[in-house]
């Protein structure tokens, strides 16, 4: 009896592990719409975590009671869904008795279909799409105008935390540069815990700690960010100071693609200053990413 006790532990302590880290996070974290339906505890529900790792509710709430063993393709799926960091993804491969799985290598991602087209209907409205590591995967042409040229940048390069490091006129039109890389190396952070074997995001965390000093000293606070919400300040070169809301919408179709668009209020200043941006962007042709043929 106390053998079967004892066996019982890891799984236990598992399900202990799996509740406590849903508990920590919010359906907006995962990119869940937020309901009216009242939360009886705190963070996720287990249904919640469920859908989001493709996996049945009453799979899920055995594991959260340490009644069943879990497949380590499901373990890795779990520690995405929950965002665990290195240290925790391992951890709980630990409890579960299983060897930790390494990220495959991925192949370039492509701007979905769906979220081209959005691009393509966006005149009056800068947007960009970002996959894994936030590289610049699409973007309008007004996004070019109010942030950068992207096209003269080379593919490999299109990234958007490294832009932010590297190039110096990113220190003049954030008005607050340092909040804004900050932010951008937290979100990187959070990228790593996703997938903390891919070559190309260790490459461009390796390069940037070289490059500045200041990536370097947050890279390791381990701070991290998801891609919400917010407002920037920016200085504008053409048409000044800009007051942006920026919010994030996250592809069904592929999780690791985001949508981020910068609005303003109507009839407020910066409605009115990107109204006229656009029109200089249209009078020097600036070019918006491919459309998918």
């Amino acid at each position: 009896m106390l053998g079967s006790m004892t066996a019982d532990l890891p799984l236990n302590e598992l399900g202990e592990f799996l509740k406590k880290r849903r508990s920590e996070l919010s359906p907006r974290t995962v990119g869940l719409p937020e309901t009216r339906r009242p939360r009886r505890v705190d963070g996720l529900r287990r249904e919640e975590v469920a859908q989001l790792a493709s996996i049945s509710t009453d799979y899920y709430t055995r594991l959260e009671q340490g009644r069943m063993q879990a497949s380590a393709p499901v373990l890795d799926t779990l520690a995405r869904v929950l965002h665990l960091d290195d240290d925790e993804r391992g951890y709980l491969f630990q409890l579960a008795g299983k060897t930790t799985t390494r990220t495959r290598r991925r192949g370039r991602q492509k701007v979905q279909p769906q979220l081209q087209r959005v691009l393509d209907d966006l005149t009056a409205t800068p947007a960009v799409v970002q996959g894994r590591r936030g590289d610049v995967l699409a973007w309008n042409a007004l996004a070019a105008a109010l942030v950068t040229d992207f096209s003269r940048i080379p593919e490999k390069h299109r990234n958007y935390p490294r832009i932010i490091f590297t190039d110096p006129a990113m220190r003049t039109l954030y008005a607050d540069w340092e909040s804004s890389a900050h932010i951008a190396v937290a979100q990187l952070r959070m990228e790593a815990a996703k997938y903390p074997d891919d070559p190309r995001l260790i490459e461009l965390v390796g390069e940037l700690s070289l490059r500045d000093k200041q990536f370097a000293r947050w890279w390791g606070d381990h701070h991290v960010a998801a891609r919400t919400v917010g407002t920037k300040t920016l200085n504008h070169p053409v048409v000044g100071e800009l007051v942006l809301d920026w919010d994030t919408l996250t592809a069904n179709t592929d999780p690791d693609q985001h949508l981020t668009v910068w609005t303003a209020g109507p009839g407020s200043p910066t409605h009115e200053r990107l109204r006229i941006l656009a029109s200089w962007a249209a009078d020097q042709d600036l070019p918006a990413s491919s459309p998918i043929s």
